[in-house]
């Protein structure tokens, strides 16, 4: 898949490589947290039940938390605990000093509500950005922790184009995860944006006229290449599995053969944003342990 990016006419955004940059940079902030506080940031991970590919995210969440120079507290709940013993952990986790950051690998169990679990964790903590309290802070303009991809789409797209001030952008999808609080982040970077999604009347033209075009519905090859305005930049954070020649591959919500004809710059998939979303999570963390410390926190993006 790479192989093939590196073969269009389009820049290929290379996530892996920023990601790693970033890592770089919060690797230093850490350790200067710690000589400031005697301790190292803690992200605390919660899973509930045994899908082999959240037991891998978790893991790796957890192998990178400490590679940086932090603590990773790994929970590992039964499929079949109850409402009332998540709620508990969470309130134990609100509660340690030690913790900084709780996140809750989504989708959980049927019978849980997720809702409940998100609204439980304390604000402070919630370096998914996917608590009420910091939504809103997103859409009012003020400092909160953000939802991870997003975040990272953003750090992409600023390396990319540097200033976005003026730029018309559409964002296909609107969900809670990625497409509302992109459409937020992108706001308060001064674009122009559009709101659209898989009922979208004209979705071709509306994609036709954009600068940046982010895909978030997860359908592959919803976005064709023929719509994407010549010089866009486009950020695909689709990820659906697909058969090709009696292979499965992974492939995003883009065309991404006809749309590299055309963009400008255009993420990969995978390679793209899929990398930016751990190392935003470790973003999240320090930024958390920093306001929660009371110290001002570094920019490091």
């Amino acid at each position: 898949m790479i192989a093939e990016a590196r073969a269009a006419s389009a820049a290929i955004i290379d996530g892996r490589a920023f990601a790693d940059g970033l890592g770089e940079r919060i690797a230093r902030q850490v350790s200067d947290f710690s000589a400031q506080t005697g301790r190292a940031p803690g992200l605390a991970v919660v899973l509930v039940g045994t899908d082999p590919a959240s037991e891998v995210y978790v893991r790796s969440k957890g192998r990178m938390a400490r590679k940086l120079g932090m603590e990773g507290f790994e929970h590992v709940l039964p499929e079949t605990v109850s409402q009332a013993d998540l709620m508990a952990l969470i309130a134990r986790l609100n509660a340690d000093a030690a913790v900084d950051g709780i996140l809750v690998q989504l989708p959980l169990p049927k019978g849980l509500d997720s809702l409940a679990v998100i609204e439980a964790i304390d604000p402070a903590k919630d370096v998914d950005g996917l608590h009420p309290v910091n939504a809103g802070y997103l859409a009012s303009g003020l400092p909160g922790l953000v939802s991870c991809t997003p975040l990272g789409c953003l750090m992409l797209l600023k390396d990319s184009l540097g200033d976005l001030t003026g730029l018309d952008a559409i964002v296909v999808g609107r969900s809670i995860l990625v497409g509302k609080p992109m459409a937020q982040l992108l706001l308060g970077a001064n674009c122009t944006v559009t709101m659209a999604h898989s009922r979208s009347r004209d979705l071709a033209a509306k994609v036709g006229r954009a600068d940046i075009v982010v895909a978030a519905v997860g359908s592959a090859g919803m976005i064709r290449g023929e719509w994407i305005k010549p010089g866009a930049t486009v950020i695909d954070v689709g990820t659906s599995r697909v058969i090709r020649d009696g292979r499965t591959c992974l492939v995003g919500d883009v065309d991404f053969a006809g749309a590299s004809q055309r963009a400008r710059a255009i993420t990969p998939v995978p390679g793209g944003v899929g990398p930016m979303t751990i190392m935003t999570l470790m973003h999240n963390t320090l930024i958390a342990a920093y306001r929660r410390t009371g110290l001002s926190a570094p920019k490091i993006d």
